[in-house]
């Protein structure tokens, strides 16, 4: 089964980007789709972004324009690209194979995750 690690987070103020990766381990991620999740305290885990296996992407809600989602099959490997980060942006940052390529729900209900890391944007 696919393992995933995520990487990337840590503090940035208002404005500013960070790259999260997503590396895959034990399997290629060639064909699922890639969901980006992220769970602030006391709220729901919000689906962000997905890439399909055929680099096809999909954004909802704030992130749209501000979040660019790539995926490098040749390592493995998924990003998220953040920009004009707020801080309601703040949460931990999960990504999850989607075995029903951007179905989302796919992703949480079959898909393996990543333990995730955490984004906090503060001045």
């Amino acid at each position: 089964q696919v393992q995933l690690v995520e990487s990337g987070g840590g503090l940035v103020q208002p404005g500013g980007s960070l790259r999260l990766s997503c590396v895959a381990s034990g399997g290629t991620l060639d064909y699922y789709g890639i969901v980006w999740f992220r769970q602030a305290p006391g709220k729901e885990r919000e689906g962000l972004s997905c890439v399909g296996s055929d680099g096809s992407t999909d954004y909802r809600g704030s992130v749209k324009g501000r979040f660019t989602i790539s995926r490098d099959n040749v390592k493995n490997t998924v990003y998220l690209q953040m920009n004009s980060l707020k801080p309601a942006d703040t949460a931990v940052y999960y990504c999850a194979t989607d075995p029903f390529g951007c179905s989302y729900h796919g992703a949480l209900n079959y898909g393996s995750w990543g333990q995730g890391t955490q984004v906090t944007v503060s001045s």
